[in-house]
Parts: structure tokens; sequence; C-alpha cells
């Protein structure tokens, strides 16, 4: 060897040691001239350093952590290892960072560059890598505006000087391979902005895993191995018809559903168990999950998320969420994540100002923070920031099997003014207030999502008259699959909020709905928006004694399950919590102990199995063809009947809001025959006062009524309603002729192609619906 001699520090290599190099692989590593070869290496924490592959000593530059060997080229390999003892006599050894090539395809870069790449989350953040066999982790990190960044760990004393990565060009992402590095391990990446010299340690946005908040750091994954069983299920998503199917949905705020015995949040292998027994149990067929996405503050209920790739900690490991999913879809129950992709909290260790810079909000306040939320929105016409998000969408259906995603805040994204005043925001290059980066981010989110994995739905929470916003996006449409009906759930609130005596003066909240209820595919929600922040919970919004307090809300339930639309309901809602929410403990399950909750809880379970068990009450729920008004206009008694089809099968839905009992009430009815009364919300079984017409025959009589040809009278139930089911036609006598014609269609052996009808429910008393066995369909 050669020994060199100390040159005067270059500035080369003064950037080194003042971490402030954008190139560290200009100086360090192997770097061949002529016949000769330098290897340079900067450890901070060394007192000396030997190349392992022929035990070359480096020698220190002095008065630095610089130590440099120079001699012939073919004495060190191209890959080579370097031992080092720290001040403790530690001894270390580990292939040289600096010595390997750049990782990333070229082509990743392109497409991230462009917006197109759809899974940027496989090559941005941090991945096990086999590098010319050698294993570590490939860091990958987008900050165009850094004058430097490092990884930084617990494998690196945290120290920004020991792993300064390498930027990929004009692409703005940064990347650095580390041999040694294991799945386990805690990183952030360490920013020195190139104007202002200000350094930010940052969690990783593409991190798949956090610690436990109030910490920060990132977590280093390994590949999961996970089993997956859910074939089935997937393949049946990929082919069902979701638009005519039920769909009833229990929203969840899984930290505060249960807890263990000591108030400790359940992992998420427990609450698969627990939450699938009791959803089975109740009937309904989705879950919705307010955010998971990991988030620092539990009192943002998830909705301020700093980890858009990331399960959160609180309840378990990514393999732990994977369980959950799966488990849940081994017993038919589909899952939903709230989304938040309309704005991030300012969290210094988040997005905010990433590299010193607006990177994924806009620069302009007027468009890059909501000042009501105190939060920061994206800048949608960022290719890359766009990119961020479509990945993270595809990233959730795609490893952890999601059935769909809830937007949240649509309407904040498509309005430029949205909660703000004159002179609080700017308009589009058109002069409009529509945010067109945010139209085009939607429609190509839908695009996306619905091509890649048909059968998972893409839902708008979305509050505003905006048109089309889940019809195709080849029409004008936002293209999503349904929007929550917010002015139906406001006008009916409204409505219940009244008192009875005072209801006929506002009978057009219940009516009007039916004007545009088949302008969008709607869901109807009763969703944790309603029961926070002093509206009440759903119990105390209705008015009146306890008595009627219950009666109404059973009718606003049995309202809501015969109005067509998907329905979701927020865990408590369900049974009648009588406090408002609070995200801090679980919810009230103490008061099951009383019948009046008991027997909402039974009623909403029958009300599902009604639902899903009958195609005439879910199948046409976005088409006209699935409703009829009887009468829409008895305002004074407060009373609404109408029809629920499918072709020739039909059922009668008659709903009275006053605490009066109506005898001999006269309706219209398509047709003769013997009418049987298969619910009433008033039944003693679900602790109402019983009135209403169980076991008596309703014989319709040809007296046209309403513009219907026949009418029957019935009692209705005071804040009661009913449903009612006609006896089926009777069959057509047929012919010789049309006989023979019959069996020269039918081939012996073959399986009959009718679907048989759906077994009726014998009548409204729970003994009858348990009997009755109602399974729900696949």
């Amino acid at each position: 060897m050669h020994h060199v001699t100390s040159p005067k520090l270059q500035p080369e290599l003064q950037r080194i040691i003042e971490a402030r190099h954008h190139d560290p692989f200009a100086v360090l590593g192997r770097h061949p001239q002529d016949k000769k070869v330098v290897v340079r290496a900067h450890l901070p924490y060394a007192q000396e350093v030997h190349i392992a592959e022929g035990n070359l000593p480096l020698e220190r530059i002095p008065n630095t952590d610089l130590f440099e060997w120079q001699g012939k080229v073919d004495q060190v390999p191209e890959r080579y290892r370097l031992i080092w003892r720290d001040g403790d006599h530690h001894e270390h050894i580990s292939h040289d960072p600096y010595c390997f090539p750049p990782q990333l395809p070229d082509f990743d870069l392109y497409l991230f560059g462009e917006g197109k790449h759809w899974h940027s989350y496989r090559f941005l953040g941090a991945h096990r890598h086999e590098a010319d066999g050698v294993a570590g982790v490939l860091f990958a990190v987008w900050a165009p505006s850094a004058e430097r960044v490092s990884v930084v760990g617990n494998f690196n004393r945290w120290d920004g000087r020991i792993h300064p990565m390498r930027v990929r060009g004009g692409s703005g992402v940064w990347e650095l391979f580390i041999p040694n590095v294991s799945p386990g391990d805690l990183y952030k990446f360490e920013i020195r902005n190139r104007n202002s010299g200000a350094i930010m340690l940052k969690s990783d946005p593409y991190g798949q895993q956090f610690e436990l908040r109030p910490s920060t750091a990132t977590i280093v994954t390994k590949p999961t191995t996970y089993a997956w069983r859910d074939a089935d299920w997937l393949e049946r998503r990929k082919k069902s018809d979701w638009l005519h199917q039920p769909m009833s949905i229990y929203e969840v705020h899984i930290g505060s559903w249960r807890r263990g015995p000591e108030g400790e949040f359940l992992n998420y292998r427990e609450l698969a168990h627990q939450l699938v027994e009791y959803v089975k149990e109740t009937g309904f067929s989705h879950i919705e999950l307010l955010p998971i996405t990991e988030h620092p503050y539990d009192a943002s209920w998830g909705y301020q998320t700093t980890g858009y790739y990331a399960p959160t900690s609180r309840f378990g490991t990514p393999d732990d969420f994977r369980y959950f999913m799966d488990y849940c879809h081994q017993h038919d129950v589909g899952v939903i994540l709230d989304w938040v992709p309309a704005h991030f909290p300012k969290d210094a260790s988040g997005l905010a100002r990433f590299d010193g810079e607006a990177l994924y909000e806009h620069t302009d306040p007027r468009k890059g923070e909501h000042l009501d939320w105190g939060t920061l929105i994206f800048n949608f016409g960022r290719y890359e920031v766009k990119n961020f998000l479509l990945s993270s969408a595809l990233y959730w259906i795609e490893e952890f099997h999601l059935d769909g995603l809830r937007v949240d805040a649509v309407a904040s994204m498509l309005y430029l003014d949205y909660s703000r005043k004159e002179g609080e925001w700017i308009p589009n290059k058109y002069g409009g207030r529509e945010n067109l980066e945010a139209i085009d981010f939607m429609r190509e989110l839908n695009t996306v999502v619905h091509s890649e994995h048909p059968g998972a739905m893409v839902i708008a929470e979305e509050s505003t008259s905006w048109p089309q916003v889940t019809r195709p996006t080849y029409l004008g449409g936002l293209g999503f699959s349904m929007k929550w009906n917010m002015g139906w759930m406001n006008d009916t609130l409204r409505y219940m909020a009244q008192n009875p005596i005072h209801r006929k003066y506002h009978h057009d909240l219940l009516t009007f709905s039916m004007l545009y209820c088949f302008t969008e595919n709607f869901m109807l929600p009763f969703s944790h928006d309603e029961v926070v922040h002093g509206k009440g919970s759903m119990l105390n919004k209705m008015p009146g004694d306890e008595w009627q307090r219950f009666a109404n809300l059973r009718l606003l339930y049995l309202y809501m399950f015969t109005h067509p639309g998907k329905k979701l309901l927020f865990m408590g809602t369900e049974f009648g919590q009588g406090n408002e929410w609070n995200s801090a403990n679980p919810i009230d399950w103490w008061v099951l102990e009383y019948d009046f909750h008991r027997g909402l809880k039974q009623l909403v379970t029958d009300l599902n199995r009604l639902y899903h068990s009958d195609p005439v009450l879910h199948h046409y729920e976005f088409e006209w063809q699935g409703f009829e008004w009887i009468d829409c206009h008895d305002a004074e008694q407060s009373i609404l009947s109408y029809q629920r089809k499918k072709d020739d099968d039909f059922l009668v839905v008659v709903v009275n809001f006053t605490p009066v009992p109506r005898q001999s009430y006269r309706i219209g009815v398509p047709r003769a025959g013997r009418y049987t009364e298969i619910f009433n919300s008033d039944s003693h079984y679900y602790a109402g006062s019983g009135v209403g017409n169980g076991g008596i025959d309703l014989i319709a009589e040809e007296r046209p009524w309403m513009e219907h040809p026949y009418s029957i009278t019935i009692t209705v139930p005071p804040l009661g309603g009913l449903v009612l089911r006609p006896e089926p036609p009777p069959e057509p006598v047929l012919t010789t002729t049309a006989l023979g014609e019959l069996l020269a269609d039918t081939t012996i052996g073959e399986e009959p192609l009718a679907e048989p009808a759906a077994k009726p429910l014998a009548s409204a008393t729970p003994d009858a619906v348990e009997e009755e066995e109602l399974a729900q369909p696949e």
C-alpha cells in the first residue's frame, strides 16, 4: 500500500464532512484512477478502519472522520466490506453502501414523474433488497428541494452524517442501499433544505409500519408471508352485481368499539373474531372502519393521517390486519376503509413542508390550507403527489384485500372556496370555483380502481349538489361507486327532531328525497358525524318521553331500511346508546340490560334480515322501478305509504310519524287478495305497544283508492311502521297448447333456471323471525 499524503481538504470532502453533499457517491466508495484505485469512507465513530478483503488499513485524513486507502485496482473487489472499531472497541463489519451502483430502475422513476406509477409503494420507502448477492434494505424518498438526504436510524446512532443518499437526476428521488439493515429496525429521513440549510427529521411517507404513538419513527417491514384464504370471496366480489345486492354497513371506530379487561386496545386478530361474530348476529353485510391509517393523535379518530401506507400500530402489525381482513372475508363480511386524501396534518414528522418547501401541499395558503381543520391540502396538480395518493388507494385494496374505500370530505376537494370567505381563495384558470386538478385526480382514482379491481367500491362522502358524482367518467361523471345521501340524512333528522304535533308542517322534508333519489347511487348514512360534538346520540335526537324516543327511533330505522339506498349505521346507534359517542371510551354495552335497548337491537337485526332476504327491498335501490308512492300527501296525519317493487313482486310500507294509532286507515293497493303484516316496528318484541294487524287477514276490496284499483283498511301503530306482503297471485291455468309448448322447451334432468322466491317472514314477531332462519345470501 502507498501512504496517502494528507491533501488540503477539497470542497467536495468538506461538503461530505458537513453533510451537505447531494452526491456522496462522487466522493465515497471505490474510485479507479488509471491503474490505481482510491477507497474513501466517512465513519464519524470509527477509531480504525480496514478493508476486509486483504485486511487493508485505511488512513484517517487528519482532523476529519474521513478514511482513505489508495493502491492497485485488483487489490479491492468492486463489492468490498469494511471492518471498523469504535471508541468502545466494538468491531463492526459490513459491505460499504457506497460501492454499489444505483438500484432503482429508470422506468419506475419515469412513471412516477409522470404520475402514472400506480404501485410507487413498491420502490419508494424501505424494502428488503439484494444487490449483487448482498442482502440489505433499499431506501428511497422523494424530496426535490433537498440539498442532502440521509437515512438515520437505530443502526447508525440517528446520525445524518453516516448514510447520506444519492439523488437520481431530476426526478427528485433519493436512494441508498444499506447492507445489514434488518426488518424491525427503526428509521427516518434527515433532510437538509437547499435554500435555508434547515434540517428536518421526517417519517417515511411510504412507510408501511410505525412505532406506537407518540413515537413517530418508521419500522423496516419484512416482506409478508401471510397465507391468504379468501380467494373464494375475491372471486365472487369480482363477478358480483353489487348495484342490485343488499348492503348494510356497520361503521366502527375500533379503538372504542370494545376494549380489553384493563381498558387496553384489542389486537386486530381479537377484533376480527369479536366483530365478525357481532356483525353476523345483527345481520350487517359490511364493516366500515374509521381510518386505521397511522395517525399520531387519538382524538382525530384517524382523520389526521400521517401514514398513508401503514395500518396503525395501536392494534398490531400489518400481518395482524391481514388476518382481520382474511377472517372477515372467510365469514362473508366485506370491509370498507375510510381513506382521507382531502387533507393532512401539520405534524413536524409528517408530510408538511417535507423537504423544507411546500411539496405535498400548495405553497399559497389560499389553496393549501384548511383553516377550519388546521390541516394542509394536497397539491393534486403535482404528478408525484397524485401518484402518492393513487398508489395508496391501490395499496390498501391489493395488499390488504379491502373491498372499498370511503373517501372523506369530497366536497372540500371539489370546491376552491370550500369554507372560505371572499378573498380567501383563488379561482381556477376559467375564473370558477371548481378545483380542476382535484376533479381530474378523483376521476383517475375511480377509473384506475374500478379497472384494476372490478367489484371494489369507492364511496364519496359528498354533501353538495355536484352532479353525476356516481356516474361514469366517460359520461362526464366523477366515477364514484356510491355517494352518501347527506341531504336525505339531514332532512330526515330535522323532521324527526320536530314535536310530532308539528310534523304535519314539515311533511316535505320526508317526501323531497324521492325527487332526486335516483339521480345518484345513494347510501343512507347515520354515521359517527351525527353523534358527536354536541349533536346528541341518535336516541336523544328524538322528541318525547322515553317510550316515544325509542318508538321514533324504531320507526326511523324501518323508514331507512325500506327507503331506496344502501344502509349505514354507526356503532352504538343500533341499540340506542343514550350518550354521545366518546372515542376515549368503549360504547355503552351495559344499556343492553334494558328492554327498550334490547328491543331496538332486535329490530335492527330483523330489519337487516328482511332487507337481505327480500329482493323487493334491495334489487332496485338505484332505479325508479323499485319504488312507487301509494300516498305521499297525508301531511295532516303525518303518514306515508309506498311500495317497494321488483318486477311483479312488491311490499307495502306504511309509516306513521305521530303518537296516535290510526284505526281503519285505508290505503290503495295494486292487487286483489290477502295481505299479511310481516313487520311492525311497534311489536311487543321490540318493546313497542303491540298495536297492529298481527294474525289478521287483510283482504283487498275492489274499491279504488289513491289511484289504485283495490284497497285495504289497516290499523297503523303510533310512531310506528308496517311492512305488508301480498299473497302471491294465483298460478295461471295452463291450456293444453301452452303446456305442450312448455314441455317442448324443457330438457329432462336439467336444473330449473328460475331462482326460488325469497321465503316470506311469517309475522312481525321475533319468534317467527327466528323460526324462519332468514340466511343472508352470499
